[in-house]
């Protein structure tokens, strides 16, 4: 019933959901040890980002990490792996770094992909209210769940409307006219579907639309070669693997830490 209400209200995002789980079930996936975390992966950020380390932000960060997990779990929620009907919130090496990106690069125009209960969100709109600037925009297809869309963008809780723009769809459908009217973005983070196809597709529109010296971050890198093969049709760029570094211990993945990744465009 709910796939048939979904259909109704919005035939052609439900057929493009459709779609793209047909694609990723396709996909194989990649194998144990495919990516290797770097250890040193913070300080190299910082270095090639012209910016001290020890890095100040990144105190700021662990200041208030707690603090917004804390408001999550006096609401109920259950925060860390499979936290939201399967997948995982933003975990803190995750977020970490994207703070201190955020607070450094002091970006005008951040875009993501997914939301879910919005720990990430919550973090760089933090980080933009501290430096007085910029905006984010988040391209999210909510569960069919009443219970589960409910909860999407909760730890955000309707602070910095002023600088959170909320776009309900599918990636393949918002992100390009999104990029398209922003012209320039400097920060792109990647956490929806992650399909080979859909991680290429979203790493290529933000591509072109990334300032010299912008960022992409793609969550979940792990799950499958997408990264590796976006960084050998773009050489001559910095990138980074990187520890996502959970609550708790992710069981499903080869690596129990998470990975993501980090480039920087030259």
């Amino acid at each position: 019933m709910q796939v048939v209400a979904a259909i109704g209200s919005d035939p052609i995002e439900a057929w493009t959901a459709l779609q793209e789980r047909f694609v990723a079930s396709r996909e194989a996936p990649a194998s144990p040890n495919f990516y290797k975390a770097e250890s040193d992966w913070e300080q190299r950020l910082h270095h090639l980002l012209g910016v001290p380390w020890p890095c100040p932000a990144a105190s700021e960060f662990w200041a208030l990490w707690p603090e917004v997990v804390r408001e999550l779990e006096e609401k109920g929620i259950r925060v860390g792996p499979e936290s939201f009907k399967g997948w995982n919130d933003g975990d803190a090496g995750l977020v970490r770094a994207i703070w201190c990106l955020a607070r450094h690069l002091r970006p005008s125009n951040v875009v993501e992909t997914g939301v879910a209960h919005g720990l990430t969100s919550r973090l760089i709109l933090e980080a933009l209210e501290r430096n007085q600037a910029g905006h984010l925009w988040s391209i999210d297809h909510p569960p069919l769940e009443d219970v589960w869309r409910s909860q999407i963008g909760i730890a955000v809780a309707g602070r910095y409307d002023y600088r959170w723009s909320y776009i309900r769809g599918s990636s393949s459908r918002r992100l390009p006219a999104l990029l398209s009217q922003l012209g320039l973005i400097d920060l792109f983070i990647h956490d929806s579907l992650h399909s080979a196809h859909n991680v290429r597709f979203e790493m290529e529109q933000a591509w072109a639309a990334l300032r010299p010296a912008g960022v992409i971050v793609v969550d979940d890198i792990d799950v499958n070669q997408a990264f590796r093969s976006f960084m050998q049709a773009h050489p001559g760029n910095q990138s980074m693997i990187c520890e996502a570094e959970p609550l708790r211990s992710d069981r499903r993945r080869f690596n129990e830490k998470g990975l993501f990744g980090i480039i920087v465009k030259s």
